[in-house]
């Protein structure tokens, strides 16, 4: 009997040691250029399929198809017992970007990320708002953990004993090349559970496979028009009488506004929320609405989605949310349709249905103190754990199908998102508040399927003030959040007109600005670009030991330097951000020459340059052959059937061509195929005078947002 159990023990010793090893992955194709591998069992909630879009399989075959980027003998995982471990190969020298919206670093290799739905709380440690297992390298791949769960990432940390490529072993008394942190030869992951999809991602360079990866998540929003002008955040317990008075005042100083947010106090009640509107406050909320829309300005409702017990419909909802409250508000489970059937008949009849045109979705990130917890569960089965890492991917789909019923477009803001995202009409903020870290995060939101914008809410000078304002007038979303303190653009009176300018220049560049986004539709191209994702730039500074310390640094950690303080907006924009207190900046300009935004004037060439900018402007540069749209510096977006002329600057000596998109600005009709290409260039003649060209490809019919057309060619002063 002993015998027999000691066989059995044996027997189960060696199926487990067995079952334990590292498998290869099998890879298939998905998509052109993407591929999938299945470990184990994957579970049924999981990010692709939360974000609810459909690959645009078309615009991926546009890209063409790419051979498999990685070693797929180098490619495995196993089973631990802490979930799956999945092992991807890394190179020497590789650069690694993404894994979550970051705001202090661009680089990730060498770093551990825990990612965790969280409000960012002051270091990249993987909880942040949009924790998206998603990672690009400069070596022309991308890889995506489908899994709704807390993904850990050694991104290039650990070294095992059987790697094919260890590092070289240093003796520190001796040498002084040692490092703590030596080479790693692979990205390691742990994914809780029984099983995960793994998805790879090529492309002929990093931008190429940021491409692959927004357009197999639906492909990148495309805003309304309204959505690209300015906008003004009322504070918290405004009356209709308030919001009309302030939209007259922006009226009044000449300002640009196209759509006003209304924070908490619009709703009769609210943490938690009633989802209904304050009668004192807003006596008849569709003549307000109306009356505003007269005005030319769209209005946004704050919420956070927690259901008062206060509402008409809580104890319809409470069977379908969670064990667990937030602020004593329920949490509707969205994987049950009939949750989402409730909150769309409340936000149609009080909100959609009268002419709101978009919501600000506060709380759906953390703290862990305030939301659920993760031992929270829901009746459709989803852990906590996975709903946290869901749920604003959830209801910003369900707020963009509500809205595509009436085939209006929407624009809002969100708290928290994830892989699966980008065709999702948000743009994600926070309650942190540093300008440094906010430019870092939109470099970063560019390699993960998100928008980020640096809203302006206060600061401790008007230089300040000037530097914050001149960054969001460049963002994804040109806003001031005056929920708390009611600050107006003009509250410095020493710099209103500087910030009276950039908001004018950004309504000006709203052509050059409407069509990034449209190329962030088409062909998953984000509007903001970290510099990593530029063609031809390549500055890639060696590592650099901080100095020994004996308790500050005692293992002289080696450090490269990120490029995070500048960017591109669209192909051919370069933007150089200042700071409170800076007189100067570096900027690195990528390959070929580049030209003064102002003045047309060459700045560089493929170099590092210091520059001493004017206070009132912020520093921009334009590539070499580049060409800019623009219309009149308008109060407000341009509007369906609305005509305006067009101005186009050209700039460098290298003959230039652009694709100018435009449609009716409100409606999905685009995905029908309503809208205009139009193609614009500029050559030399016979004489060598530089001559510009409006060409409308045939067979498009012309819409006529565009009349009269005129040409600066920058370069002849």
């Amino acid at each position: 009997m002993k015998k027999q159990f000691a066989l059995s023990a044996l027997f189960l010793v060696l199926v487990h040691f067995v079952s334990a090893q590292p498998a290869g992955l099998s890879w298939e194709p998905v998509a052109a250029g993407v591929w999938r591998a299945k470990i184990g069992e994957p579970q049924l909630t999981d990010l692709l399929s939360a974000g609810g879009a459909l690959p645009r399989l078309e615009a991926l075959e546009k890209l063409g198809e790419r051979p498999f980027p990685l070693p797929a003998g180098l490619c495995y995982a196993e089973n631990q017992a802490g979930g799956i471990y999945i092992r991807l190969p890394l190179q020497r020298e590789e650069q690694l970007f993404g894994l979550g919206l970051n705001f202090k670093t661009v680089q990730q290799r060498g770093r551990i990320l825990h990612l965790h739905t969280d409000h960012y709380d002051g270091s990249d440690n993987g909880r942040t708002h949009a924790p998206v297992p998603f990672y690009v390298s400069d070596r022309g791949y991308g890889v995506l953990i489908n899994s709704a769960r807390y993904v850990t990432v050694y991104a290039g940390t650990a070294n095992r004993v059987d790697s094919p490529d260890p590092p070289r072993v240093y003796d520190r008394n001796t040498e002084t090349a040692w490092e703590a942190q030596p080479y790693s030869d692979a990205v390691e992951t742990l994914v809780p559970g029984n099983g995960t999809e793994v998805y790879v991602f090529a492309g002929k360079n990093a931008m190429e496979v940021v491409q692959r990866f927004n357009l197999f998540c639906g492909g990148g929003v495309l805003p309304p028009k309204w959505g690209l002008g300015f906008t003004q955040r009322v504070p918290a317990l405004s009356t209709e009488a308030d919001v009309i008075k302030e939209a007259d005042a922006f009226s009044d100083h000449n300002f640009p506004l196209d759509f006003i947010g209304l924070e908490p106090g619009w709703q009769s009640k609210a943490y938690p929320c009633t989802f209904q509107w304050d009668h004192a406050r807003f006596p008849d909320p569709a003549a307000f609405v109306k009356r505003m829309l007269d005005k030319g300005i769209r209005l946004n409702l704050w919420l956070n989605p927690y259901l008062s017990p206060s509402s008409p419909s809580y104890k319809q909802m409470k069977p379908l949310s969670g064990s667990h409250t937030v602020w004593n508000g329920l949490v509707p489970d969205f994987n049950i349709p009939a949750a989402g059937k409730i909150y769309q008949e409340i936000f149609e009849k009080e909100h959609i249905g009268i002419g709101i045109s978009g919501y600000k979705i506060d709380e759906i990130d953390g703290f862990d103190n305030w939301l659920w917890p993760d031992v929270a569960s829901f009746p459709s089965g989803i852990s906590g754990e996975q709903m946290r890492q869901v749920f604003g991917l959830k209801i910003q789909r369900l707020t963009l199908d509500w809205f595509r019923k009436y085939n209006r477009r929407t624009y809002g803001l969100a708290r928290a998102s994830n892989a699966g995202g980008a065709s999702l009409p948000y743009v994600i903020y926070d309650d942190y508040y540093d300008h440094r870290d906010f430019i870092t995060a939109m470099c970063t939101s560019s390699f993960i399927g998100v928008l980020w914008t640096p809203e302006v809410r206060a600061s401790a000078s008007a230089q300040e003030w000037l530097r914050r304002m001149q960054s969001v007038c460049f963002s994804p979303m040109a806003m001031i959040n005056a929920w708390a303190d009611g600050t107006k653009p003009w509250s410095y009176p020493e710099v209103a007109g500087a910030v009276r300018e950039v908001a004018s220049l950004r309504m000006q560049l709203f052509p050059y600005l409407y069509t990034t986004f449209a190329q962030y539709y088409f062909e998953g191209i984000p509007p903001v670009r970290a510099m990593n994702l530029v063609d031809g730039f390549s500055y890639n500074p060696a590592s650099t030991a901080g100095a020994l310390h004996s308790t500050g640094n005692p293992y002289s950690l080696a450090l490269k330097e990120d490029i995070k303080d500048q960017f591109m907006l669209g192909d051919n924009l370069l933007v150089a951000p200042m700071f409170a207190g800076e007189t100067k900046r570096r900027v690195v300009l990528p390959r070929g020459k580049w030209y003064d935004f102002y003045t047309g004037r060459l700045a560089g060439e493929g170099e590092v340059i210091e520059i001493v900018p004017a206070a009132e402007r912020i520093p921009l540069f334009v590539r070499d052959g580049g060409i800019i749209p623009m219309i009149p510096a308008v109060l407000h977006a341009p509007r369906k059937g609305e005509v305006l002329p067009l101005e186009i600057r050209f700039y460098g000596d290298t003959a230039g061509r652009f694709s100018l998109y435009d449609d009716d600005g409100e409606t999905f009709n685009y995905v029908k195929g309503e809208y205009n290409w139009y193609q614009l260039q500029v050559t030399r003649d016979k004489g060598g005078k530089w001559k510009g060209q409006t060409l409308l490809p045939e067979g498009q019919k012309n819409m006529g947002q565009y009349g009269t057309v005129s040409w600066k060619m920058m370069n002849e002063r």
